[in-house]
């Protein structure tokens, strides 16, 4: 008999999104991340851009309509990928932003430096790599830090800043640093975020 008390731990593997934009979707994470169509047809796509059979669903049903008020309700807030590296984010972020692609909201969150995209839907895809390099040592920054716990919202940074102190040579320990205390932010917060109590 097998031990059913131990909780198994499965990898997660794929996002699941629903869509009146079928092909202006399959287009854009084809930009954003490089995923490829594993198998299309008229109501829906399987993505992926590694091994796995799909990482992203594209259900596209007849009588789905757009939510305008998608940003107001509960739901998914947004998927992510991570990147190996920060020169592997900073180097997508210059690709994309020749191609018209910004991102939304860009925050350091101490333990990643993550970019908010926008896909045509209006669902937030986070691009990030671990400022640690090691998501143990993140992991443990996130449980025992002073000033993940004080704000574990982050910072908001701008990106061409970032990129601009990359192009001058600044490694990226520095540019963390330099993010967390501010040097990076934008003159305005992109969105407010309510605080807990």
């Amino acid at each position: 008999m097998p031990d059913t008390s131990a909780v198994i731990h499965p990898r997660f593997h794929h996002v699941n999104l629903k869509t009146t934009r079928l092909q202006e979707m399959i287009d854009w994470y084809s930009t954003l991340v490089g995923v490829e169509v594993r198998f299309q047809d008229d109501v829906g796509a399987w993505l992926s851009n590694d091994d796995a059979n799909h990482r992203i669903a594209l259900l596209a049903f007849p009588g789905l309509v757009d939510d305008p008020e998608k940003d107001t309700r509960t739901g998914l807030h947004h998927s992510a990928f991570e990147y190996a590296s920060f020169e592997e984010l900073n180097t997508s972020y210059l690709r994309l932003r020749t191609l018209g692609i910004e991102p939304d909201i860009c925050i350091d969150h101490g333990m990643t430096l993550s970019y908010y995209y926008k896909d045509p839907d209006g669902n937030h895809v986070e691009l990030q790599v671990d400022n640690f390099g090691d998501w143990a040592a993140s992991a443990e920054w996130m449980r025992t830090s002073p000033e993940f716990h004080a704000n574990p919202i982050g910072v908001f940074v701008q990106p061409d800043l970032i990129a601009d102190a990359a192009a001058a040579g600044e490694p990226f320990a520095e540019i963390h640093r330099r993010a967390m205390a501010g040097e990076f932010a934008p003159a305005e917060a992109p969105i407010d975020i309510p605080t807990g109590g």
